[in-house]
């Protein structure tokens, strides 16, 4: 179930038997030599999406642009500063909790998103707890989680079993496979890449990153990348993930 796609009288229909909203969010931003700058944002939406037709729960919409400050010096990329993300967060949770929605589980596309979201969260839990009108006993008034789509058990066991150690930190091939998987019209020629730049440490601003990673990609080999290898990605990620948003909304 698509937020977009309901009228305010269904969405008050769904509010009567859940409360529970899964939230998309990703990044636009480079991925290398072939893959899409909206990897991020389209692979979460996706799975989002899926695991929401499977589990029955409401999806919100996505939020597609994030924390990317470090990609910034490649076209086409876009960020938003960490404070501006923490407020788009707060407004989004905070809007559908004022219609009654109380568990929030964020579907996560771009590892870069991780401390900020998670920061995002503790305004919002700190918003309610120094208002005690909000919370009126010792239940919270709500919760989030937070879940990278690739970190399951099973997902990551199966990204490792496809790729090994050449799947990499970033323009990873199990990523690409998955927008080939959902966009096979929009598959871009892999160019001869050559052997990645291994990971060595930590970046800062944009030029750092670019200067220590000049095509994008971080000791990844997104060339390998199939639409094959995505659909059981994908696949495997909506299972597991449908799995637990079904146990956080009974919980």
């Amino acid at each position: 179930m698509q937020l977009q796609m309901q009228t305010w009288s269904e969405v008050e229909r769904y509010l009567e038997s859940s409360t529970t909203a899964i939230m998309p969010i990703g990044s636009t931003e480079q991925h290398g030599p072939n893959g899409l700058i909206g990897t991020d944002a389209v692979s979460a939406e996706a799975i989002a999406l899926a695991v929401g037709a499977a589990a029955n729960v409401m999806v919100a919409p996505t939020i597609a642009v994030g924390m990317a400050q470090h990609h910034m010096a490649f076209k086409g990329s876009m960020t938003l500063r960490p404070a501006t993300m923490i407020q788009v967060i707060g407004d989004y949770v905070n809007s559908l909790a004022h219609h009654g929605f109380d568990k929030f589980f964020f579907v996560n596309g771009h590892g870069g998103n991780s401390a900020t979201i998670e920061a995002a969260f503790q305004e919002i839990y700190t918003a309610y707890s120094l208002d005690g009108g909000k919370t009126g006993g010792n239940e919270p008034s709500v919760r989030c989680r937070l879940r990278n789509w690739w970190q399951g058990e099973k997902t990551y066991k199966l990204i490792k079993e496809l790729f090994g150690d050449k799947d990499g930190m970033h323009a990873t091939i199990s990523e690409v496979s998955v927008t080939q998987h959902l966009f096979p019209e929009h598959i871009k020629s892999a160019p001869d890449m050559g052997p990645p730049e291994p990971f060595k440490n930590r970046w800062s601003d944009a030029a750092d990153y670019r200067a220590n990673f000049p095509d994008g990609r971080i000791a990844s080999h997104p060339y390998l990348a199939t639409p094959e290898a995505g659909k059981k990605i994908f696949e495997a990620a909506v299972k597991e993930i449908g799995e637990e948003v079904t146990a956080y909304a009974k919980g």
